[in-house]
């Protein structure tokens, strides 16, 4: 098989994995297995700042709808 040349990360990825990092420390110190456990849920910065680096690294930054 051979190998693909992988893309050269962007912005926008290299932030949503540092972003994935942190909720994924905070799931763990509160003993959580997903964020929808925690009492914070709603209110939550770390996980909407999450929220917003997952819909950047799809547009890439770019503003407007979200087509699927």
């Amino acid at each position: 098989m051979q190998k693909t040349a992988e893309a050269p990360r962007d912005k926008f990825e290299i932030y949503l994995d540092e972003m994935l990092e942190k909720l994924q420390m905070c799931q763990k110190e509160k003993n959580h297995q997903s964020c929808s456990h925690c009492d914070n849920y709603f209110v939550c910065d770390l996980r909407h700042d999450y929220v917003k680096a997952v819909y950047n690294s799809m547009s890439k930054g770019d503003t407007g709808g979200f087509e699927f």
